[in-house]
């Protein structure tokens, strides 16, 4: 079935066909003869340009701040560009799309030809594609996805066919997930490149010769759907020793006149002949990359240099030489290795933790900048329905009675924030600044949308307020208000409930929901760290909380009426419960100590022995020994396996109301904690308070959590990818290799991005978090998440800067504040609460706020969907893609082995999906939705044929942990 949008876009594709119809015989076009009986040597000219690091995206771009690093994007382009057209031989490879599509708007008509002349010779090719090159610990699948299709489809509108790359290219990234293998492959590349992974990993596959290999990256999908060629690069992505021609490098030039005392032709092919013999790869074919940061702002410098190296090497085929050079790209490398038709190694696991020497263990940054990484995870969320509600108000919801609103400057913002050095927590402090504040500005301009689409989709056009700071409770609407509603906007396919806590100033509310019907509300007071925090941003003396219901994909509306002013009543015991319980959950406490001594899950019998304090390990500070590494902002590394106990006991106040159950506790006066367990809830919510991390003893702290259970995990753990398939990790082991464990703490911790569990014969816990974190299972039967780093010294990995964050509003350190949800459960049903509960906590309800009476005529209520998605399938993207279509993603979020009830093919029909929406039409897209998913070639590594299955064009059946991405014709 072939709709309009389909076919248009296939004519606006055609003028680029026409122009380089032999895209996919690259070989034969812009691909450089190779020589079967000589080793090929393929020099890859590339420049690696991070999308902030030690100075800002516009400060890169520009060349600003040289005094911090000299990089200028720009003129990197400006002089790549010129260089090409001098010898037409030449290659060059660009990969960040958040660079290029900057420098592209600011050039004339002319030159956008000459470079579009350049792609479809094959001379300038973009490989990876995306906005940024994301990180892969601490980046959720989702969110990489929509940067990945932004800069794919800016690519695919701007160049056609002819700019697509064919080759994902993470060159820097500190560790390989198997989750973005997975997605690469689902996009349609053909291979996969890197530069990092453990040293003593490369030094065994370097012994087996297995530096390129078969990455089969799901347990669930078919092969080959999620399999993907994966090369290692000999040299990170920097170019051989001596071989560095860029004009930040201190390397000789290639001095070729024999008159000249310093001729040096002879010493320069000799050292690179020595070096391409040394490189132990599987083929006649090895890659070197020409090129590292910034470079070829002087592009001259490089080429000539290079046209000199591959002139006179090749001169010694002459005399006998079997060794041929030659301008290259990743995907022509990568065409003469499928060529060989060899068979490959298999890996099914994943590339972490990754260490470039015994004591360095890049597993910090999984940690590093917790606010941070918070806040990209919510914005995600405002994103989604900033996306959402464009699509279902109309286009009024882009310009209606609250203005001009937009969802491009978020998903940019987004997009950045990707980068290896943005979410990962790896870059300056007033980098981080600056990403925070393009997600602030994003999020100004999304509310206006989402103020525009709710006016639409309500009849209701009196003005929204937004409390931004209700993770501090601070709302000035609510505090100062006598009677006000919350709209509560739902982005999940299926109905939620969430509890919902508003600072106020009352003693008495009433609540009622949409249908008029009262809601079971209390008022408690602020806790005392809570007012700390807020540092006088906010007055309220007490926190309104009740429960809330909200439809799929849309909203539900609820009034609140202040009752009563005055003080509060005392609410709070100062005593340490025995127990607190709802129908579904248990936990003790101990009396003596404060602390947890068990959970239990009511419904299904179980109990386990569990107890949960705060520890820090102590950074190694390298300041007494040049030759200790020290923890940074990469780097973890404490001088001590052992952690130190905050608080072997907590001081605690007890608050039981009908709506929740908190005991606080307060461990230190810089952590706290509330234990807290609503009514209708299944999950044990455990709310942290760190900092500012206390360094006037001049050690370095970095802060865990560490829960310890009765469960016999036998030192196996489970951690997610990237927010969705699930690995399992064990204690100094790897599964490919043999592990010489060097590090026994950080040695063992792996990114944890949405969830993590350990588990035996009976029972499972899992935790999941709101924030991507580092943790580990040292010990039988626990589970550590590291919460908040504070450290004095820079690891020596380039940031050149101590990760010890403050803030004007705190000048004496960052606290940070989280949440951690416990549930309890038999193995074989555990997914079927992990996986929706993971999902919420990415895709919270957002709450919108009105002053006063609501207008009789609004409307409370609102689907989006005709009805709830099935459990197993997840609404992934609802964004308008141009004016008559818009791009619709469905997940299975379940793999095939995790339940026995949703670990199923499970069918829906698009026809039947939306309530406000009429679907004219569907085509189906790759998952990076730039190429037809009917069209999509790849090479066969494996070959599989899979029998084709006939069904309704409208009905599409999703298996285990698989997504299908459709193009929407519709019609409000």
């Amino acid at each position: 079935f072939i709709t309009s949008a389909k076919e248009a876009m296939s004519l606006l594709a055609l003028v680029c066909l026409s122009i380089c119809l032999s895209v996919f015989k690259i070989t034969q076009k812009s691909c450089h003869a190779t020589k079967p009986d000589m080793l090929n040597v393929h020099l890859v000219p590339h420049t690696h340009d991070d999308v902030g690091w030690l100075k800002t995206v516009d400060q890169y771009y520009y060349g600003d701040r040289n005094d911090i690093q000299h990089a200028g994007v720009q003129y990197i382009l400006d002089s790549v560009v010129d260089q090409l057209l001098k010898n037409p031989d030449r290659r060059f490879i660009y990969v960040e799309t958040a660079f290029f599509y900057r420098w592209w708007k600011r050039q004339d008509s002319s030159m956008k030809q000459t470079v579009q002349q350049l792609v479809n010779e094959g001379r300038l090719e973009f490989v990876n594609g995306g906005w940024c090159m994301s990180d892969e610990a601490t980046t959720h699948y989702s969110a990489v996805i929509d940067q990945m299709t932004m800069g794919l489809r800016f690519l695919n509108d701007t160049f056609g066919v002819c700019g697509r790359p064919r080759v994902a290219w993470h060159i820097d990234p500190f560790g390989h997930a198997r989750e973005h293998a997975s997605m690469f492959a689902q996009m349609g590349y053909d291979g996969f490149f890197f530069g990092r992974l453990d040293y003593q990993d490369r030094y065994q596959r370097m012994m087996q010769k297995e530096q390129e290999l078969l990455w089969r990256a799901s347990d669930s999908l078919t092969p080959p759907m999620a399999d993907l060629f994966t090369g290692i690069l000999p040299n990170g992505y920097n170019p051989p020793d001596g071989f560095c021609w860029d004009q930040s490098c201190s390397d000789p030039p290639i001095r070729d006149d024999p008159d000249l005392e310093d001729y040096n032709v002879d010493d320069v092919v000799k050292r690179f002949l020595n070096i391409a013999s040394s490189m132990v790869y599987k083929t006649n074919h090895i890659i070197m990359t020409m090129g590292s940061d910034f470079q070829y702002e002087n592009a001259n410098l490089w080429y000539k240099n290079l046209d000199k190296l591959i002139h006179y090497v090749n001169a010694q085929q002459d005399l006998g030489s079997r060794v041929n050079v030659l301008y290259s790209t990743p995907s022509c490398y990568l065409q003469e290795l499928h060529r060989a038709n060899l068979t490959w190694a298999l890996k099914t696991d994943d590339f972490f933790p990754y260490a470039d020497d015994a004591h360095d263990f890049w597993t910090g940054y999984f940690s590093s900048r917790p606010a941070l990484k918070r806040y990209e995870r919510l914005s995600n969320s405002n994103l989604q329905t900033c996306n959402q509600l464009e699509v279902l108000g109309g286009p009024t919801s882009t310009n209606g009675p609250f203005g001009k609103g937009d969802s491009q400057t978020m998903k940019k913002a987004m997009a950045v924030a990707q980068h290896h050095d943005a979410v990962s927590g790896t870059e300056k402090q007033h980098v981080a600044n600056d990403y925070a504040r393009r997600l602030a500005t994003g999020w100004q301009h999304c509310q206006v949308l989402v103020s525009n689409g709710l006016a639409v989709l309500s009849g209701s056009t009196a003005q929204r307020f937004y409390c931004d700071y209700l993770n501090i409770s601070v709302c000035p609407l609510t505090e100062s208000s006598k009677k006000f509603s919350v709209n509560v906007y739902n982005p999940l396919g299926r109905p939620v409930t969430w509890p919902v806590r508003l600072p106020v100033n009352g003693t008495a509310y009433a609540v009622s929901d949409a249908a008029g019907t009262s809601v079971d509300c209390q008022v408690l007071p602020l806790s005392k760290d809570t007012h700390n925090v807020r540092r006088s941003r906010g007055f309220a003396v007490n926190e309104l909380v009740f429960e809330v219901q909200a439809p799929p994909l849309g909203f539900s509306t609820y009034s609140v009426s202040l009752l009563q002013d005055g003080p509060l009543a005392a609410s709070t015991q100062p005593r340490t419960p025995t127990a607190i319980q709802n129908k579904f959950l248990k936990v003790t406490f101990d009396p003596d100590t404060g602390l947890l001594s068990s959970f239990s899950n009511l419904e299904t019998t179980q109990t386990i022995k569990l107890t949960q304090n705060f520890y820090w390990y102590n950074a190694s500070d390298g300041n007494n020994s040049e030759s200790i590494q020290p923890s940074g902002a990469y780097i973890f590394r404490p001088n001590s396996s052992t952690p130190f106990l905050i608080s072997s006991t907590a001081k605690t106040e007890f608050i039981q109301t009908s709506v929740v159950q908190e005991v606080r506790q307060w461990f230190s006066p810089w952590v706290s904690q509330v234990v807290r367990l609503y009514a209708h809830s299944r999950t044990l919510e455990l709310e942290w308070t760190v900092g500012p991390l206390p360094i006037h003893d001049d050690l370095g702290k970095e802060v865990i959590t560490r829960i310890d259970t009765s469960i016999e995990s036998s030192e196996i753990f489970y951690t997610d990818s990237n927010g969705r398939e699930v690995l399992q990790r064990k204690k100094d082991f790897r599964p490919t290799w043999h592990l010489k464990q060097s590090e026994p703490i950080a040695g063992n911790y792996y990114p944890i991005n949405s969830r993590a569990y350990i588990k035996d014969d009976v029972d499972q816990l899992t935790v999941v978090t709101d924030r991507s974190q580092g943790g580990s299972s040292i010990h039988n039967g626990s589970l550590e998440i590291m919460l908040h780093r504070r450290l004095l010294y820079d690891d020596v990995r380039g940031v050149a800067e101590p990760l010890n964050e403050t803030s004007a509003i705190f000048p004496e350190g960052l606290v940070v504040r989280g949440r951690l949800l416990l549930s309890l459960d038999r193995p074989a049903s555990a997914a079927d609460k992990h996986r929706p509960l993971a999902q919420e906590m990415v895709l919270q309800p957002l709450l919108t706020f009105t002053d006063g009476d609501l207008h009789p005529d609004a409307k409370l209520e609102f689907s989006g969907l005709q009805a709830a998605l099935p459990p197993a399938v997840h609404l992934l993207t609802l964004t308008q893609w141009d004016a008559q279509s818009v791009l619709l993603r469905l997940e299975h979020q379940f793999q095939s082995w995790e339940s026995d009830v949703n670990s199923k093919p499970v069918t829906v029909n698009l026809q039947k999906l939306f309530s406000s929406l009429e679907v004219l039409g569907v085509s189906e897209l790759n998952l990076s939705a730039n190429q037809w998913k009917d069209e999509m070639k790849r090479f066969e590594w494996t070959p599989q044929n899979v029998p084709p299955t006939c069904r309704s064009v409208w009905e599409v059946t999703l298996k285990p942990m698989e997504i299908r991405t459709f193009l929407l014709r519709v019609r409000l």
